[in-house]
Protein backbone atom coordinates (compact mmCIF):
# COMPACT_ATOMS: atom_id res chain seq x y z
CA UNK A 1 0.00 0.00 0.00
CA UNK A 2 1.42 3.42 -1.01
CA UNK A 3 1.94 5.91 2.04
CA UNK A 4 -0.82 8.61 2.13
CA UNK A 5 1.92 11.31 1.56
CA UNK A 6 3.32 9.68 -1.26
CA UNK A 7 1.28 11.24 -4.17
CA UNK A 8 2.40 13.12 -7.85
CA UNK A 9 0.68 15.85 -6.11
CA UNK A 10 2.58 16.07 -3.18
CA UNK A 11 5.73 15.45 -4.92
CA UNK A 12 5.17 18.32 -7.19
CA UNK A 13 4.69 20.96 -4.17
CA UNK A 14 7.39 19.68 -2.80
CA UNK A 15 9.69 19.90 -5.44
CA UNK A 16 8.39 23.18 -6.04
CA UNK A 17 9.31 24.68 -3.30
CA UNK A 18 12.76 23.04 -3.32
CA UNK A 19 13.61 24.31 -6.58
CA UNK A 20 12.41 27.85 -5.07
CA UNK A 21 14.80 27.63 -2.12
CA UNK A 22 17.66 26.11 -3.22
CA UNK A 23 17.52 27.21 -7.47
CA UNK A 24 20.69 25.26 -8.82
CA UNK A 25 21.13 21.54 -8.10
CA UNK A 26 25.28 20.81 -8.18
CA UNK A 27 27.31 18.19 -6.28
CA UNK A 28 29.57 19.85 -3.34
CA UNK A 29 32.35 17.23 -4.52
CA UNK A 30 34.45 18.48 -6.88
CA UNK A 31 35.90 16.53 -9.92
CA UNK A 32 35.96 16.89 -13.65
CA UNK A 33 35.95 13.75 -15.01
CA UNK A 34 34.05 10.50 -14.69
CA UNK A 35 36.99 8.63 -12.88
CA UNK A 36 37.14 11.35 -10.36
CA UNK A 37 33.40 11.08 -9.87
CA UNK A 38 33.56 7.82 -9.29
CA UNK A 39 36.56 8.00 -7.09
CA UNK A 40 35.69 10.85 -4.85
CA UNK A 41 31.79 9.54 -4.30
CA UNK A 42 33.63 5.98 -2.93
CA UNK A 43 35.65 8.42 -0.45
CA UNK A 44 32.16 10.27 0.57
CA UNK A 45 30.98 7.26 2.13
CA UNK A 46 30.59 8.08 5.85
CA UNK A 47 32.10 11.22 4.86
CA UNK A 48 31.55 14.93 4.51
CA UNK A 49 31.68 16.30 1.04
CA UNK A 50 34.09 19.02 3.08
CA UNK A 51 36.49 16.17 4.18
CA UNK A 52 36.72 14.40 0.99
CA UNK A 53 37.24 17.95 -0.86
CA UNK A 54 40.04 18.39 1.31
CA UNK A 55 41.63 15.03 0.28
CA UNK A 56 40.87 15.31 -3.53
CA UNK A 57 43.51 17.97 -5.27
CA UNK A 58 46.93 16.27 -4.20
CA UNK A 59 45.09 12.50 -4.71
CA UNK A 60 43.93 13.79 -8.43
CA UNK A 61 47.42 15.31 -9.15
CA UNK A 62 49.33 12.39 -7.84
CA UNK A 63 46.63 9.74 -9.63
CA UNK A 64 45.37 10.98 -13.10
CA UNK A 65 44.07 7.99 -14.68
CA UNK A 66 42.77 4.54 -14.34
CA UNK A 67 46.19 2.91 -14.78
CA UNK A 68 47.50 5.05 -12.07
CA UNK A 69 44.69 4.14 -10.15
CA UNK A 70 45.28 0.31 -10.73
CA UNK A 71 49.35 0.69 -10.48
CA UNK A 72 48.84 2.56 -6.96
CA UNK A 73 50.55 1.18 -4.03
CA UNK A 74 47.86 0.34 -0.99
CA UNK A 75 49.92 2.14 1.71
CA UNK A 76 50.47 4.99 -0.05
CA UNK A 77 47.34 5.27 -1.32
CA UNK A 78 45.55 4.67 2.23
CA UNK A 79 47.47 7.70 3.90
CA UNK A 80 46.49 10.25 1.16
CA UNK A 81 42.78 8.90 2.17
CA UNK A 82 43.15 8.26 5.84
CA UNK A 83 41.17 11.24 6.83
CA UNK A 84 38.01 10.05 5.03
CA UNK A 85 37.43 7.22 7.12
CA UNK A 86 37.40 3.44 6.21
CA UNK A 87 40.75 4.34 4.36
CA UNK A 88 41.40 0.23 3.89
CA UNK A 89 38.42 -0.72 2.59
CA UNK A 90 38.13 2.40 -0.31
CA UNK A 91 41.30 1.89 -0.78
CA UNK A 92 41.29 -1.43 -1.86
CA UNK A 93 37.70 -0.63 -3.72
CA UNK A 94 39.39 2.22 -5.60
CA UNK A 95 42.50 0.14 -6.60
CA UNK A 96 40.29 -3.23 -7.54
CA UNK A 97 37.52 -0.84 -9.19
CA UNK A 98 40.63 0.42 -11.72
CA UNK A 99 41.93 -2.97 -12.55
CA UNK A 100 38.72 -3.68 -14.01
CA UNK A 101 38.38 -0.35 -15.58
CA UNK A 102 41.78 -0.88 -17.42
CA UNK A 103 41.21 -4.64 -17.86
CA UNK A 104 37.95 -4.70 -18.64
CA UNK A 105 36.69 -1.02 -20.38
CA UNK A 106 39.48 -0.62 -22.01
CA UNK A 107 40.59 2.11 -19.02
CA UNK A 108 37.22 4.05 -19.99
CA UNK A 109 34.59 4.28 -16.44
CA UNK A 110 31.73 2.45 -17.67
CA UNK A 111 28.72 4.28 -18.87
CA UNK A 112 25.95 1.96 -18.12
CA UNK A 113 24.22 1.33 -14.98
CA UNK A 114 24.52 -2.49 -15.37
CA UNK A 115 28.80 -2.31 -15.85
CA UNK A 116 29.37 0.05 -13.37
CA UNK A 117 27.80 -2.01 -10.76
CA UNK A 118 30.28 -4.97 -11.56
CA UNK A 119 33.25 -2.10 -10.05
CA UNK A 120 33.79 -3.41 -6.09
CA UNK A 121 32.63 -1.23 -4.13
CA UNK A 122 30.08 0.26 -6.35
CA UNK A 123 25.91 0.14 -5.39
CA UNK A 124 23.58 2.32 -6.94
CA UNK A 125 23.63 5.57 -5.12
CA UNK A 126 27.86 5.56 -6.56
CA UNK A 127 26.70 4.41 -10.12
CA UNK A 128 23.87 7.40 -10.54
CA UNK A 129 26.29 9.70 -9.47
CA UNK A 130 28.57 8.45 -12.27
CA UNK A 131 26.20 8.56 -14.43
CA UNK A 132 24.42 12.02 -13.98
CA UNK A 133 27.54 14.05 -12.98
CA UNK A 134 30.10 12.27 -15.28
CA UNK A 135 28.09 11.63 -18.45
CA UNK A 136 25.02 13.47 -17.89
CA UNK A 137 22.75 10.19 -18.34
CA UNK A 138 19.88 10.36 -15.57
CA UNK A 139 19.30 6.22 -14.72
CA UNK A 140 17.93 7.01 -11.16
CA UNK A 141 17.72 8.90 -7.84
CA UNK A 142 21.04 9.22 -6.03
CA UNK A 143 20.39 8.37 -2.35
CA UNK A 144 22.28 8.93 0.34
CA UNK A 145 21.53 9.36 3.83
CA UNK A 146 20.07 12.95 3.93
CA UNK A 147 17.51 11.14 0.73
CA UNK A 148 17.04 8.40 3.11
CA UNK A 149 15.85 10.42 6.56
CA UNK A 150 14.08 13.37 4.38
CA UNK A 151 12.27 10.64 2.39
CA UNK A 152 11.08 9.06 5.52
CA UNK A 153 9.86 12.19 7.61
CA UNK A 154 8.14 13.59 4.99
CA UNK A 155 5.96 10.23 4.02
CA UNK A 156 7.74 9.70 0.77
CA UNK A 157 8.70 6.03 1.53
CA UNK A 158 7.84 3.61 4.37
CA UNK A 159 11.54 1.75 3.27
CA UNK A 160 14.37 2.04 4.81
CA UNK A 161 16.77 0.44 2.14
CA UNK A 162 18.50 2.89 -0.56
CA UNK A 163 17.16 0.90 -3.60
CA UNK A 164 13.80 0.90 -2.20
CA UNK A 165 13.54 4.52 -1.64
CA UNK A 166 14.89 5.11 -4.86
CA UNK A 167 12.39 3.19 -6.42
CA UNK A 168 9.15 4.51 -4.10
CA UNK A 169 10.68 8.34 -5.30
CA UNK A 170 10.93 7.07 -9.03
CA UNK A 171 7.13 6.34 -8.75
CA UNK A 172 6.26 9.76 -7.79
CA UNK A 173 8.91 12.03 -9.34
CA UNK A 174 9.09 12.64 -13.10
CA UNK A 175 12.44 11.42 -14.63
CA UNK A 176 13.05 15.22 -15.11
CA UNK A 177 13.39 16.07 -11.30
CA UNK A 178 15.27 12.86 -10.43
CA UNK A 179 18.81 14.67 -10.39
CA UNK A 180 17.64 18.34 -8.43
CA UNK A 181 15.30 16.55 -6.55
CA UNK A 182 18.72 14.24 -4.72
CA UNK A 183 20.81 16.98 -4.38
CA UNK A 184 17.80 19.86 -3.06
CA UNK A 185 17.17 16.78 -0.43
CA UNK A 186 21.04 16.79 0.83
CA UNK A 187 20.86 20.89 1.28
CA UNK A 188 17.70 20.34 2.87
CA UNK A 189 18.90 17.63 5.46
CA UNK A 190 22.17 19.67 5.73
CA UNK A 191 20.66 23.07 6.40
CA UNK A 192 17.18 22.02 8.16
CA UNK A 193 16.23 18.74 8.53
CA UNK A 194 18.94 17.86 9.94
CA UNK A 195 19.42 14.38 12.06
CA UNK A 196 19.14 15.81 15.03
CA UNK A 197 17.40 18.55 16.28
CA UNK A 198 15.12 19.90 13.09
CA UNK A 199 14.10 23.11 12.27
CA UNK A 200 11.06 22.05 11.68
CA UNK A 201 9.52 25.77 12.92
CA UNK A 202 11.06 27.67 9.98
CA UNK A 203 11.08 24.47 7.13
CA UNK A 204 9.47 25.76 4.37
CA UNK A 205 7.72 22.21 4.04
CA UNK A 206 6.51 21.99 7.31
CA UNK A 207 3.04 22.10 5.56
CA UNK A 208 3.73 19.65 3.45
CA UNK A 209 5.52 17.02 6.44
CA UNK A 210 3.90 14.61 8.68
CA UNK A 211 7.14 14.56 10.92
CA UNK A 212 7.61 10.86 10.69
CA UNK A 213 10.14 9.45 13.33
CA UNK A 214 10.93 13.26 14.60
Amino acid sequence: MQPKYATKENAAKIMQILTREYKVPRSALRFSNPLQVLVATMLSAQCTDIRVNMVTPALFRKYRTAEDFANADLKELEQIIRSTGFYHMKARHIIDSAKMIVNEFNSKVPDSMENLLKLPGVARKTANMVLSEGYGKIEGIVVDTHVTRLSYRLGLTRNREPVKIEQDLMKIFPMKDWRALSFFLVFHGRAVCTARKPKCETCSLRNLCPRLGV
